[in-house]
């Protein structure tokens, strides 16, 4: 296949980059004025942009498309000379060239003999000896500017075969950093511009051969549907694989691989002919710095002071992208020697290149009428002519007078595209993401702030009441003590006082003389104990009426602890109706953060409306691609990805705990949040880590909302892309659930998301028994009976994938016996299918019949089934090469296969 560095006869080799590199300074044309526009010489009010100053915007307020008008904008078209080959050099030897380059003066002179010439201007003419920066600077450069300024733009080659198409745009520069072509250069310069922690960069390479679209990351994807927006017009490839790029080396690798398997061809005009145009398209997104910022402030300063408007405020993003076209070159087939099936291929390049012809004569024309819909090509190119990008055309000729009309249509074609003219937009869209995710934040933390309140407060309350009550108790203790000291105390001076008086009074008695002579000296010693008594009873008194003021005092505390406790019962009183209010406030926002999700995925919908072959949900933003999609695509290979930044700030775990919510709504939500981040090969991981994988298998198992589990299953299918969750998945159970789901479901679209996931766990070589033992296999077969050609298409692709498994495991002697799908029936569903009308379909269904096949085990079980007239007429019809030798192989290299088809009379 071709490769970055073809030189093929007529093209542009690196023995001539060297001398174009030499002769750079003597032919550079003059540049304008710093910071001035330059307008064309022919046209008018083409607008070109310098590094001085941004381009200009219509309408860039806030908006999800801020950009309503745009500004007109003429096709710039340069035209690029290759220097004459070996071939050429040799055979014209003796003739001069057929066009005559004056780059100072911007035109180009075509010679029609000798003494006559016509002049044609051009916004750039490149000489032979214009080296590839040149050439990048001034045709693609301002493009690229563009784009990551947010409009879309476009760097297209068009020519003869073999003038240096694929040279100036897709040299890779390996050998020689200075040979790189626009693509290399083009995404260096979007690499250095962007700020990784806010922006991305995603990209996919594909090429139209014979009228189908086909996936050059991914070959298995081979006819790609063009998608329409019916309300802009706008076309996507929502099939096409999207890779994210972190850095330079990433890509580089992205472009060898799709290189790898571009369609080529030799003939006479070119050794390395491209039968294909190529077609990159790089995604740009890129954060709005300042918008936000200079709202809030002008927002403070007119006194809208209010938090909650700020929080909703949402983030402005630009979205561009660049689309750069390598078209194959026209040719004439006695010129080319073409023949064969090289033959219908010229004649699809050219078919396609006369649609596109036709449609630049009509919008040169202002025709009421353009041709759009003639082609594939054109439609893909709606955008580049006669929309809103900004389009550059660099238009390559050869100098042998030999292909002078081949030059001169060329350079008519040049001269057409000059007079179109496009209306350049800007391209902003409000982040909701983000939106969601400071308002989630908000919310957590409102929560967070009521709960530490609620629990100081009834911590404080508890504190006080236990202080009081004890306070209060030790009082009353201290106090009861205190009274039987003294009770007993008194009590028993008393006692003791009435002994005493009782035996005076004896002894008085019994001595009444001795007691009258006494009587002055008892009288005395009475009275001194009546006056002590009397003293006693006064402490007493005064000790009592202490311990009753003492009482009353703890009794006044205690009242004043009751009135404390009171107090804090109204605080908190007070402090429930602001939680009632918080609530209320959670509530409302919990309502706009719906609303918000909602919007979002509407938006997401109309962007996004279809699937790749293995991937069910793209990812925002997507291949994320990433490798499968990268992360470079972030899948790739580069620093953390803006999306792990996501899980770090609004946490993976709040997402997943939603599952759990008791309110359907909620629940739906989050299921579609973790199957968009399980559609990025670099959140896969981290969801299966947070318990994400488990969470949505307990969801198929116990959810009865058809939504809930079409989604999940969708999520499945996506982290069932990855070998170490294969493996996670049925450890849990995850086939059985999934048989159990499809056999319950009637949506269409949820057996689509069951079949898928299944089929992407079919691709394991570590768990086909496993696999068939769990039902896996009955239950892709018994989805047939649903009938839709998306279901069939997965239930293909699992049976294929299962098909190549067992090839692969039989030929190094892992596994004996008759295939697991022969056992379980697959074999007549094959069979009838194998010539389905559906391109997906068939496809998978020849691959895997050709596997099954390969193995003489299978092979009475083929015959008996009526396979071989389908294996026959595969290795003579089927559309795809690869499949028709390896059924080819099959039949010629199987002993039983090649009885039969001699009794039947039937040759190969």
């Amino acid at each position: 296949m071709a490769s970055g560095a073809r030189n093929g006869g007529g093209g542009l080799g690196s023995r001539t980059t060297a001398k174009m590199d030499r002769q750079q300074g003597s032919t550079a044309t003059p540049k304008a004025p710093a910071g001035k526009p330059r307008l064309s010489a022919a046209g008018g009010g083409a607008y070109r942009r310098t590094s001085s100053g941004p381009l200009p915007a219509a309408g860039a307020g806030g908006g999800r498309n801020s950009s309503e008008s745009g500004v007109s904008s003429r096709v710039r078209v340069a035209v690029r000379l290759r220097p004459r080959n070996a071939e050429e050099q040799a055979a014209d030897a003796d003739f001069a060239d057929c066009v005559e380059l004056q780059p100072e003066l911007k035109r180009l002179k075509l010679r029609k003999n000798n003494w006559e010439s016509d002049t044609f201007e051009f916004d750039e003419v490149l000489t032979e000896f214009s080296s590839q920066k040149r050439v990048y600077e001034v045709v693609a450069k301002p493009v690229v500017e563009s784009v990551l300024e947010g409009y879309n733009g476009t760097v297209m080659a068009y020519g003869q075969t073999g003038t240096g198409k694929t040279f100036t745009l897709g040299r890779l520069g390996d050998e020689d950093t200075a040979a790189r072509g626009i693509m290399v250069r083009a995404m260096e310069d979007i690499l250095a511009d962007i700020t990784p922690e806010t922006d991305t960069v995603s990209l996919s390479y594909l090429q139209l051969y014979m009228e189908m679209i086909q996936d050059l990351l991914d070959p298995v994807n081979d006819n790609i549907a063009i998608v329409e927006d019916p309300r802009t017009g706008d076309v996507s490839l929502p099939g096409a694989t999207v890779v994210e790029v972190r850095d330079q080396k990433s890509f580089m690798d992205l472009l060898r691989i799709g290189e790898a398997h571009r369609v080529a061809a030799n003939t006479k005009l070119n050794t390395e002919s491209s039968r294909s145009h190529a077609i990159l398209m790089v995604n740009v997104r890129r954060a709005v710095k300042g918008r936000s910022e200079m709202n809030v402030s002008m927002s403070a300063e007119n006194g809208h002071s209010s938090s909650m408007m700020d929080s909703l405020r949402p983030p402005i993003v630009r979205k561009s992208k660049l689309v750069v076209v390598d078209l194959a070159g026209s040719e004439r087939i006695d010129k080319s020697g073409s023949e064969g099936h090289t033959l219908e291929e010229a004649k699809s390049i050219n078919l396609s290149l006369s649609s596109l012809g036709k449609c630049i004569n009509a919008l040169a024309e202002s025709s009421a009428h353009v041709p759009v819909r003639d082609s594939k090509l054109t439609r893909l190119l709606k955008d580049s002519f006669g929309g809103t990008a900004r389009t550059s055309l660099v238009v390559t000729i050869g100098p042998s007078p030999r292909h002078r009309g081949e030059t001169t249509s060329t350079i008519m074609f040049g001269q057409r595209a000059m007079k179109v003219q496009n209306m350049v937009k800007l391209k902003e869209e409000f982040d909701y993401k983000s939106l969601c995710r400071r308002l989630d934040i908000e919310l957590d933390k409102l929560i967070a702030e009521n709960e530490r309140q609620r629990k100081y407060f009834d911590d404080e309350i508890e504190r006080i009441t236990a202080e009081a009550q004890y306070r209060v108790a030790e009082a009353e203790k201290e106090c009861k003590v205190s009274l039987e000291n003294e009770k007993m105390k008194y009590h028993q001076e008393y006692l003791d006082s009435i002994k005493i008086l009782e035996e005076k009074w004896k002894v008085h008695q019994q001595s009444p003389k001795k007691q009258i002579k006494e009587e002055s000296t008892s009288n005395g010693d009475v009275q001194d104990l009546l006056q002590n008594e009397k003293m006693l009873r006064q402490s007493a008194e005064d000790e009592s009426n202490d311990l009753k003021n003492q009482l009353s005092h703890w009794k006044k505390m205690e009242a004043t602890a009751t009135a404390e406790v009171v107090r804090l019962r109204r605080m908190l009183d007070t402090e429930a109706s602001q939680k009632d209010k918080l609530e209320e406030e959670i509530a409302v926002l919990k309502s706009q953060l719906m609303q918000l999700s909602l919007d979002a995925d509407e938006t997401r919908m109309s962007l996004d409306t279809g699937d790749g072959p293995g991937k069910i949900f793209p990812g925002l933003d997507s291949l994320m691609s990433h490798s499968r999609n990268s992360q470079p695509r972030e899948q790739s290979n580069g620093p953390k990805a803006p999306v792990a930044k996501l899980f770090e700030q609004v946490g993976l775990q709040k997402i997943l705990s939603l599952l759990e919510s008791e309110e359907p709504d909620v629940r739906v939500h989050a299921v579609k949040v973790v199957a968009n981040l399980a559609a990025e090969e670099a959140n896969q991981e981290k969801i299966v880590e947070a318990g994400g994988l488990t969470s949505l298998l307990m969801l198929l198992r116990s959810s009865e909302d058809e939504t809930i589990r079409r989604v999940a299953a969708g999520a499945i299918a996506n982290l069932a892309m990855n070998e170490t969750n294969q493996d996670l998945i049925m450890a849990q159970g995850g086939v059985t659930l999934l048989s159990m789901t499809a056999s319950d479901a009637e949506d269409p679209q949820t057996l689509r998301m069951v079949a898928g996931a299944i089929a992407n766990l079919c691709g394991n070589d570590k768990l086909q028994t496993r696999l068939r033992g769990e039902g896996g296999i009955k239950a892709l077969l018994g989805m047939v009976k649903c009938g839709h050609p998306d279901v069939l298409a997965q239930i293909a692709r699992g049976i294929a994938n299962f098909a190549k498994c067992e090839s692969r495991a039989a030929t190094q002697g892992n596994k004996v016996g008759r295939s697991l799908l022969v056992d379980d029936g697959a074999l007549p569903w094959i069979v009838k299918n194998a010539n389905n009308e559906a391109a997906p379909i068939r496809r998978h269904i020849e691959l895997a019949l050709c596997h099954l096949a390969q193995h003489e085990v299978n092979a009475k079980d083929i015959v008996s089934e009526g396979a071989l007239w389908e294996l026959v007429r595969i290795s003579r019809d089927c559309s795809r090469e690869d499949i028709r030798m390896l059924a080819y192989r099959t039949l010629t290299s199987s002993p039983t296969l090649q009885s039969e088809m001699r009794r039947l009379r039937i040759e190969c």
